[in-house]
């Protein structure tokens, strides 16, 4: 049994890893990390790492941003692996996740789901394949209550498709409004759409002469976010230290 610390318990995607927890045999959520304290989880919940008493396996950490060095610092002290999933990282927070791989099990996806980790590697042939005669956008859309915008799993399609190409080749363009002038051939548009209670929905355009060319995954629950930060929690659980990616469960 993989006994795992949930940070982010208390919000949308914890509740719902918390509930997909339940029909599991190979893990359990002993304890939960939180800025909001909730007395009716069926583990204990804390504010800070130094009150945690519970015997600890692995991290699940869907938080915030602002909650990274907290859980990371913690992970390294305790010699945890931990699955990143929150988004909306800066450069810098991701070289700092990455640099952490040199000391514990880090696993770090913008996304969770197995049909996204499965377009990055459709979006990387088509890019290599139409790449020079067909313009690249992509188009991502969530609910009115998400913060980050884009979404880092957009930023994570235009990384794969940037790679693909040539690293750092194309440039990206965010929305349109502040740009009075004809689109470039080295530009990768990015577009964010939010509103109602869109669970995720991403679209990545190859426009060329005369045809279009659509790669699209269409989210219908939480569900599947959650299963996948489950399913990468058992995958690093007893892993070398090492940066660890969501390709790396398939291809295992």
């Amino acid at each position: 049994m993989i006994n795992i610390l949930l940070n982010g318990c208390n919000g949308r995607m914890g509740q719902n890893i918390v509930q997909c927890a339940r029909f599991r045999n190979d893990l359990a959520i002993v304890a939960g990390l939180d800025v909001r304290p909730n007395g009716n989880a069926p583990f204990p919940v804390y504010t800070d790492t130094a009150d945690i008493r519970e015997k600890i396996d692995m991290i699940i950490d869907f938080s915030h941003p602002t909650a990274l060095d907290r859980i990371l610092g913690y992970a390294i002290e305790k010699k945890l692996p931990i699955v990143i999933a929150t988004t909306g990282f800066s450069p810098e927070q991701k070289e700092k996740i990455e640099k952490a791989g040199a000391e514990i099990p880090v696993l770090l996806s913008a996304n969770m789901s197995l049909g996204i980790n499965l377009l990055l590697q459709l979006v990387k042939t088509a890019a290599k394949t139409l790449y020079g005669s067909f313009d690249i956008e992509i188009i991502e859309k969530h609910h009115n209550q998400k913060v980050d915008a884009p979404s880092g799993t957009a930023l994570a399609i235009a990384d794969a498709i940037n790679s693909a190409i040539s690293p750092n080749q194309l440039k990206y363009v965010y929305d349109r409004h502040s740009s009075n002038q004809k689109r470039t051939r080295d530009e990768i548009g990015i577009h964010a759409i939010r509103g109602g209670t869109i669970t995720g929905e991403h679209t990545v355009l190859f426009a060329g002469n005369d045809e279009l060319l659509e790669i699209r995954h269409t989210s219908l629950s939480r569900n599947l976010f959650a299963e996948g930060a489950l399913k990468a929690a058992t995958f690093l659980y007893g892993k070398e230290p090492g940066f660890y990616r969501m390709q790396d469960i398939f291809e295992e």
